[in-house]
């Protein structure tokens, strides 16, 4: 049985019902008893623990150090491409989006992972939109491959792939996979997803699985806030994060709570998820999966960033860029504009941007809100009585 079988039979009626009839005494009760698991997730997220969010943040505190220690492991986005053949509303890569792209070749994305190892990273996440003529398997495989010497953390997170196809980007040093559902309301999805491949549900749902079934020895999932309403798509998560840390158990599991913010195309969210609402959604997971990593990015504002830290955080990324050349402006000289997913003009080397500050950069994803240099995120963490790891693990040698 797959998380798709398991998802279509999940009533998440009923459990937004439990959510709104918990009672203070119920998240005191799990609070005491030191219960985990899904089954306490409902009181976590109810409206009555708002109230007693200071609690909450303690316990996950406390679980985070007992778990973790005091440790931040620290990464960034590297960005290959921004071509992509998939329509999706909130995204700056969406095909219509009349925007500037490029795909960064080999030696282009070699050159951006150098500049990152000189600020420190030791762990990269490699991003790119879907279009297989652009972004094939065999191009993430030879980009993997010029890494795999440089950064000893390469991770990807990029259209889903086949089950042999992971395989392969696992034989060429890829150790992690990031595949966000999203929204896991249908309904939603549907809206939200109107041409490409992504607009299979079920397929994307399932692609943890196949990459855990590949090799990759750390899965992360999310869904993008803004979207369905928050709760409901919390309780998705959990029900996801609950089957992956049963039937996925030799991968580390991650989760992320990216809330969706301003890119081209100028989509507004559909729902808001509050600060305040944040923590006690970060607070509940650590509670109830005390284990699962929590990724916190440079969405979300610095202050914010700097507070949610002790809550149970284990992943922060710095100094992020969303554009493909964005630390080092490769590839800015094959920069072009698409309108409707169709190239419609190219760009010299020599050109410049509107405000003439330089050349032609590609378009990012979104606007990152902590700007922050990795070296200042670094210190404020040491501040904060953390220690930020830059490189956590190393391949095993082999006779």
């Amino acid at each position: 049985m797959s998380f798709v079988d398991v998802f279509n039979q999940l009533d998440l009626a009923e459990w937004e019902d439990r959510i709104e009839s918990s009672t203070r005494e119920d998240v005191e009760q799990v609070l005491r008893s030191g219960a985990s698991g899904l089954a306490v997730l409902a009181p976590l997220l109810s409206p009555a623990a708002e109230a007693l969010l200071e609690s909450l943040s303690l316990r996950s505190q406390g679980i985070t150090r007992q778990r973790f220690g005091k440790v931040i492991r620290m990464f960034a986005p590297l960005y290959l491409s921004n071509e992509c053949i998939n329509n999706c509303s909130y995204c700056g890569f969406s095909r219509d989006n009349p925007i500037l792209r490029v795909t960064l070749s080999v030696e282009e994305t070699r050159r951006e992972a150098e500049a990152l190892v000189r600020q420190g990273f030791r762990n990269l996440l490699l991003v790119a939109g879907e279009h297989p003529r652009f972004v094939s398997g065999g191009y993430l495989k030879s980009c993997l491959e010029s890494l795999r010497d440089l950064v000893p953390g390469l991770s990807l997170e990029v259209g889903p792939m086949e089950g042999n196809e992971y395989r392969e980007m696992v034989a060429a040093g890829a150790e992690g996979l990031v595949v966000y559902q999203e929204t896991y309301d249908r309904e939603v999805y549907r809206n939200m997803h109107t041409a490409g491949p992504k607009k299979d549900f079920d397929w994307r749902l399932e692609t943890p699985e196949r990459a855990y079934g590949a090799g990759f020895r750390r899965l992360g999932i999310g869904a993008l806030f803004g979207l369905a309403a928050w709760r409901r798509e919390a309780v998705s998560v959990g029900a996801h994060v609950d089957y992956l840390m049963r039937h996925c158990w030799k991968s580390q599991v991650t989760v992320a709570f990216p809330r969706l913010r301003p890119c081209a195309g100028e989509f507004q969210p559909l729902t808001s998820l509050e600060d305040r609402s944040l923590a006690q959604l970060l607070a509940a997971f650590r509670i109830a999966f005390p284990d699962v990593g929590l990724v916190l990015s440079t969405r979300e504002p610095a202050r914010l960033r700097d507070g949610l830290l002790p809550l149970g955080v284990t992943l922060m990324s710095a100094g992020s860029h969303t554009e493909p050349g964005g630390y080092t402006g490769a590839g800015s000289d094959k920069v072009h504009r698409t309108e409707r997913g169709r190239p419609q003009t190219s760009f010299s080397k020599m050109e410049h941007s509107a405000n003439g500050t330089g050349p032609t950069q590609a378009t990012g994803q979104f606007e990152i809100a902590d700007e922050r240099a990795p070296r200042e995120i670094a210190e404020v963490i040491r501040r904060l009585g953390y220690e930020p790891v830059w490189k956590d693990w190393d391949a095993a040698l082999t006779a």
